[in-house]
């Protein structure tokens, strides 16, 4: 058994876990995942009672709860291995609540009076509660290219969202990925359980695997209260 420490925090995940034919995005393919080698295949290679497991995935980067860097949206922006890791882990979190609200777009008076310096700075809009239904690919909430202005301004560490995408994927533009990405904030889309964390108080984490000549990932992303 884990070996937990008695002064651990408490950890709360924000992740979609990773299924074999999941829908994460309109248009994109959903994993694929298998068996390299069984268990049963594997054991010719061991000693007798001895046996391991080797899966198979194949899938495009923007898949689950996933990470954009720079590279994403810029040809000369970093890409996930060039992102340090004072962007992705360790940060002072705060959510701000964006749910139950009749307009989709989330404008920048929703971010009044939050101290973002330095900060992820997480927006709880309750899509989440639409994954893996078609739902979920329609209407999600976005921001507004003001509100990620001011996001961008305010020198916000990472920006997260627990729906479809930072932006409205009506028409071909992509204000919040394009202001935020070329400050080097990365963002972090299709977080859920957002309810479960505090306002503030808590630190945030979403590390991808160091992946060069790749724009997005998916992440573990979770909080430590």
């Amino acid at each position: 058994m884990e070996n937990i420490p008695k002064n651990a925090g408490r950890f709360i995940d924000v992740s979609h876990p990773v299924e074999d034919g999941m829908r994460t995005y309109p248009g994109l393919p959903g994993p694929s995942i298998s068996e390299y080698l069984s268990r049963e295949k594997s054991r010719r290679n061991y000693a007798p009672g001895t046996e391991f497991h080797i899966g198979k995935i194949e899938m495009v980067a923007n898949t689950g709860t996933y990470l954009d860097a720079p590279f994403h949206r810029y040809a000369g922006g970093a890409d996930i291995a060039e992102i340090s890791l004072s962007r992705l882990a360790d940060l002072p979190g705060v959510v701000v609540r964006a749910f139950g609200r009749a307009e989709r777009a989330i404008g920048l008076e929703t971010f009044d009076g939050v101290d973002l310096a330095g900060r992820a700075v997480l927006i709880h809009s309750g899509w989440s509660r639409h994954w893996n239904t078609d739902a979920y690919f329609e209407g999600h909430p976005y921001l507004t290219e003001a509100a990620a202005a001011r996001l961008a301004d305010g020198d916000a560490a990472l920006v997260g969202i627990d729906s479809l995408n930072v932006d409205a994927i009506d028409g071909g533009t992509r204000p919040a990925h394009s202001l935020l990405l070329a400050r080097g904030i990365p963002i972090v889309e299709h977080l859920t359980g957002l309810e479960a964390l505090p306002a503030a108080g808590f630190r945030f984490f979403a590390v991808p695997a160091k992946m060069r000549g790749i724009g997005s990932f998916p992440v573990r992303a979770f909080a430590l209260l």
